[in-house]
């Protein structure tokens, strides 16, 4: 069987938890058997590999004619090359795992137009949240109904606009966008008022989507939850939670006594909706907590640059924060042995993140928010400690409750269970590409069945 992996982009540009994810998916896929390939989206089209996985970039127009481009079903260009590819590899099947502009509802129609089955994964809420977070308003968890009017106003809020404008503007008839559409008018205030009709074709591409596909693998159980309520059948839905490569005995990071100051370590993209600013806060605000931050961040783009200004702003002065280059993914299980504590304070619904895992691979607990798929990862006083996502205090309170009681962290450290292989994930997503090529869609079959 040949399968073509399709994410948001891949190496030697900067990557996400989505492209490692697929890396080491494809790596386990191979040893299976399969005859597996990349295909991303990219400035240009070309071929080269990685890992020793065949990479094949398929170019994205440059220019944006419209902002409905952005909300819409995809890029032309892209999808074109994507076809070209498709024309030449002859896959049995495409896994997408990105909705973007360049890996789009259009890219799963030049499959689908050569009957080449589609899987499609679920890995960030910006899936179906225009919004990004799944956090209405930006402080509470939202049901994820794709509902126009109420996920217009969220997202205006989301883009800067005061919360009375944005239930104004939200209220806005679509028709209005359609006709400010026609004229080319965009930018600024004209977006604000197209914003119902662009969230409108946004819902309804998404909804295309998850009509098209033949399968969903969804890495958490909220995801499966929002996808049900917004009328996708359950037989087309697959729970697989992320897996790690194997892994070195985890057994002497438990035998590990602390002595002096907390370690903590933060991994991960520098963005306000990774939290980083609430956890350096924290550590600011409580002067005599005897702990040290080593953030290991990657900084993505302009937005990337100028929050890690913004967190080195916050942080100066004080030397229990230190700002680390980022660790090597293949190196990240052995660098956290070094830390007490993993800190995971997303200000959004994650769908893992897998540094928890490679954490309790490693023995290392986790103080996590109580969100999305950290919270089903962490147990609260188990394995690690759950705090409210956005409150500077909890997360103050949550320190000192680890530097101040000396049989918290041994007593967390014995609460971790060793975390699945990356293998079970594949042999579940084997057995769902197995099903697509022997027996057809899965929810038509189940409810053929039924």
């Amino acid at each position: 069987m040949k399968v073509i992996h399709i994410p948001y982009c891949y190496w030697p540009d900067a990557v996400g938890g989505t492209e490692i994810y697929v890396d080491s998916l494809a790596r386990e896929q191979r040893r299976q058997g399969l005859d597996v390939m990349i295909a991303a989206p990219g400035t240009h089209s070309k071929e080269y590999a990685h890992n020793e996985i065949p990479v094949r970039r398929f170019g994205v127009a440059e220019t944006v004619r419209d902002v409905q481009e952005l909300y819409g079903e995809g890029d032309l260009q892209a999808a074109a090359e994507f076809g070209n590819i498709l024309d030449e590899e002859h896959p049995d099947l495409v896994h997408l795992h990105a909705l973007s502009r360049g890996a789009s509802l259009r890219v799963v129609r030049e499959a689908k137009r050569r009957g080449i089955p589609v899987v499609f994964n679920y890995h960030t809420p910006t899936v179906t949240c225009q919004r990004g977070t799944l956090l209405r308003w930006g402080s509470e968890v939202c049901d994820g109904n794709l509902d126009v009017t109420e996920c217009t106003r969220c997202t205006l809020h989301g883009h800067g606009l005061n919360k009375i404008p944005s239930l104004i503007a939200g209220s806005m008839p679509s028709s209005v966008g359609r006709v400010l559409g026609s004229m080319q008018f965009s930018g600024g205030a004209w977006t604000v008022a197209r914003m119902t009709e662009l969230v409108r074709v946004r819902h309804n591409m998404v909804r295309s989507l998850m009509d098209e596909v033949d399968h969903i693998v969804a890495l958490c159980q909220w995801v499966k939850d929002v996808l049900v309520r917004n009328n996708v059948p359950e037989a087309k839905i697959t729970v697989s939670q992320q897996g790690l490569d194997p892994w070195t005995d985890a057994s002497e990071s438990l035998r590990r006594k602390p002595a002096g100051s907390i370690r903590i370590a933060f991994l991960g993209r520098l963005d306000a909706t990774k939290g980083v600013h609430i956890l350096i806060n924290a550590i600011a605000q409580n002067p005599h907590l005897d702990v040290l931050l080593d953030v290991f961040g990657v900084a993505q783009g302009d937005a990337g640059d100028r929050y890690l200004r913004h967190l080195r702003t916050l942080a100066e002065g004080d030397h229990r924060v230190k700002f680390q280059p980022p660790i090597p993914s293949s190196d990240v299980i052995s660098r956290l042995r070094n830390y007490d504590v993993l800190a995971v304070p997303s200000q959004w619904l994650e769908t893992g993140p897998r540094v928890i895992l490679e954490a309790f691979a490693a023995g290392v607990p986790v103080v996590g928010s109580n969100l999305g798929g950290i919270a089903e990862l962490v147990t609260d006083g188990v394995n690690g400690l759950l705090v409210e996502p956005d409150s500077v205090a909890a997360w103050g309170g949550a320190l000192h409750s680890i530097c101040d009681a000396p049989r918290l962290l041994p007593a967390l450290r014995l609460g971790i269970r060793t975390p699945r292989k990356v293998s079970a994930v594949a042999d579940e997503i084997l057995g769902i590409y197995n099903c697509l090529a022997h027996c057809g869609n899965l929810a038509e079959k189940a409810i053929a069945t039924a």
